[in-house]
């Protein structure tokens, strides 16, 4: 009874009350840390988050390098920057296998567009600078001939600010996530040019898998907060299994009506076209590991050549094999329009 009452003890969280700093909260790829709180999936693991939200991925990074947050919560390609520049942190919870990001031009600017050569010395908007969407527009604009200086970027985060902008011309074209994107495609606004919301489409365009948003802290958190990051992986894989199966209804009673942004038809189809896109099992495949890699090599401007280094050095798949034995995860999906 003794041996049992210290092993219970190990088990509960170092850091019971922690803060996740969110590249944008009621973003899709950020939805299932939205389902673990309001299905209460942190407490039962012995947790009490706050999820912070920011514009960007870029400022979710920022506020844990400033000890503002404990964990962030952003796409797989800030690990490797970070550990480029020097900063070990390491991704222990995949959120998406895919990174949903849509790069749109603006139909009322440029109803004619054929090419991404049209946007020189044109506004693109981006959540934040230095965030993925920021990086995923400089790479098609390089792959396309053109050079980030030929364009303006402006941060216009991931809330329905992204719609009033485009549609009050602020931008020519944008680099977003839904349900924005699905906002602005339900009006006719954008010409959708690249698309990461689907397994194929990410594999057309990065050249095989590519991993999507993921949790991730500094090194030393992970080393010494064992307990803490695999009390969290647990709530976020029990919430990834959970939208495996959750229907519209479910999804209705879940999510918060302000996430939805006013349109829960949209909202769900949005979820619909993005469903494939999220991780079944918080697992990150060494394939779109390594294929992340090789992209963020390409990534230009404001970034040297990324030195060589093992994939595995930033990140780690231990937390979240632990939780998907406990929780019995399967990889089967069903269609958020309740196929």
């Amino acid at each position: 009874m003794a041996a049992a009452g210290i092993a219970r003890g190990q088990d509960r969280p170092e850091k019971p009350r922690l803060t996740i700093a969110v590249g944008g909260r009621t973003a899709l790829p950020y939805l299932p840390l939205t389902i673990a709180e309001q299905l209460k999936f942190y407490a039962a693991e012995g947790l009490h988050v706050e999820l912070q939200d920011h514009a960007g991925g870029a400022l979710a990074e920022q506020a844990v390098l400033q000890g503002q947050a404990d964990v962030a919560a952003g796409g797989f390609e800030h690990t490797i920057f970070l550990r480029q520049r020097g900063i070990n942190c390491r991704a222990f919870a995949m959120l998406g296998r895919a990174p949903q990001l849509v790069f749109g031009v603006s139909a009322r600017a440029l109803p004619d567009y054929r090419h991404l050569r049209q946007l020189k010395g044109r506004r693109i908007g981006v959540s934040a600078l230095e965030s993925d969407t920021h990086w995923f527009a400089r790479l098609l604009l390089t792959r396309a001939g053109l050079a980030p200086a030929d364009v303006s970027f402006v941060g216009v985060g991931t809330s329905t600010a992204v719609v009033g902008a485009l549609r009050e011309g602020r931008i020519d074209a944008v680099v977003n996530i839904d349900p924005v994107i699905s906002q602005l495609e339900s009006r006719g606004d954008i010409h959708v040019v690249a698309d990461t919301r689907s397994l194929r489409g990410t594999q057309e365009l990065y050249g095989g898998p590519m991993p999507g948003v993921c949790l991730y802290a500094p090194q030393a958190f992970v080393v010494r907060s064992p307990q803490t990051a695999q009390a969290l992986t647990n709530a976020v894989v029990r919430a990834l299994k959970w939208l495996q199966t959750a229907g519209p209804s479910d999804i209705v009673r879940a999510v918060p009506e302000s996430s939805m942004h006013g349109d829960r038809a949209i909202y769900l189809a949005a979820l619909a076209k993005a469903r494939e896109a999220l991780s079944p099992d918080g697992i990150a495949a060494e394939e779109s590991v390594a294929t992340a890699h090789r992209v963020v090599a390409q990534y230009p401007a404001g970034h040297a050549a990324v030195r060589s280094q093992a994939p595995n050095a930033v990140y780690t798949n231990d937390f979240a094999r632990r939780a998907k034995a406990k929780f019995q995860v399967s990889g089967i999906t069903r269609d958020a329009t309740g196929g």
